[in-house]
């Protein structure tokens, strides 16, 4: 009997983009439920109702939910296709240290810039800083997992799309502080995985602008 796995997320979102990535790049059969997350659904307030958020994985009936933790449950049990994490306890370590990273960081610092509500020198300095960080992390590798896309670049490469919009609405640069950073973003894009599972920046960017009109933000 084949497995039923059903994602519930919404497009622009780079949570629901990392398990999406996870399940192509692994060549997983699934369906995606898109959510309206204006108007919540009884289907997603049932299968996560303590956060109410995508993305969700409903795998054969049972619902796993946190992004991070969902793209370790698909590596967990799809672990015979495309690894993400390393077998090594040390490397795994570390590889949860740096997407936790990502987890602790990225996401806030992003969306600090564009929304633009405090002093962006600063806050476009720490986020420059913690791209940085992870550019020094990743050094002359292809990719974080070494050759082939592992479990940090899953977790990091979703926010990628949304660079545009952050650079855009901060009047700043990402590529001339972290070149390296940007060079493996252009080469995690020739991946039919990623270019699949991550929308083109200029969308990213056409929603942003949509979204703060409809909230009446200048």
């Amino acid at each position: 009997m084949a497995d039923e796995v059903v994602l519930l997320d919404f497009w622009a979102s780079p949570f629901a983009m990392r398990a999406k990535l996870a399940l192509l790049e692994k060549g997983i059969k699934h369906e995606c439920k898109p959510q309206d997350l204006l108007n919540k659904g009884p289907l997603l307030l049932q299968t996560n109702p303590v956060h109410k958020k995508i993305p969700v994985l409903i795998h054969n009936g049972k619902s796993i939910c946190e992004s991070l933790i969902i793209v370790r449950y698909i590596d967990e049990v799809w672990n015979h296709v495309s690894p993400l994490l390393p077998s090594d306890p040390y490397q795994r370590s570390q590889a949860l240290f740096w997407a936790d990273y990502v987890e602790k960081y990225i996401y806030d610092l992003g969306k600090r810039v564009y929304i633009g509500q405090e002093d962006q020198v600063e806050v476009k300095e720490k986020l420059i800083q913690c791209l940085k960080t992870l550019e020094t992390e990743l050094g002359d590798k292809l990719h974080f997992g070494g050759d082939s896309i592992g479990f940090v670049d899953v977790a990091l490469l979703p926010f990628t799309s949304w660079f545009y919009t952050y650079e855009t609405s901060g009047n700043f640069s990402i590529q001339e502080s972290c070149p390296k950073l940007i060079a493996w973003v252009q080469r995690c894009q020739e991946k039919p995985s990623v270019s699949m599972a991550l929308p083109h920046p200029h969308k990213i960017y056409d929603f942003y602008l949509q979204f703060k009109k409809e909230l009446g933000v200048k």
